[in-house]
């Protein structure tokens, strides 16, 4: 189990990008959330299987049809047992 938090920047919201995040992040069973910031940018927590939370932060860096993604931060931090995913 590993924990990954992320930001996302570039051209991220207002191209369905959390829900996309949201639909492929249940897709692989992850724990966690996505919400976007003031600043324009998409902050998500994933949670789960090393490989698959990987898979995930590697996904954020295309993003969804319509996204540019500049850059993507990533803190890897100790899992704190989320097993569901949501939008905040």
């Amino acid at each position: 189990m590993t924990r990954a938090r992320v930001e996302i920047r570039g051209r991220v919201q207002g191209v369905g990008f959390r829900y996309s995040v949201l639909a492929r992040a249940r897709s692989l069973a992850l724990g966690g959330w996505v919400r976007n910031r003031a600043d324009g940018s998409v902050e998500a927590a994933f949670e789960g299987d090393d490989e698959r939370v990987r898979s995930m932060v590697d996904w954020c860096r295309r993003g969804p049809a319509g996204a540019e993604v500049r850059t993507v931060d990533v803190e890897w931090e100790e899992p704190e047992g989320e097993s569901s995913f949501r939008v905040r």
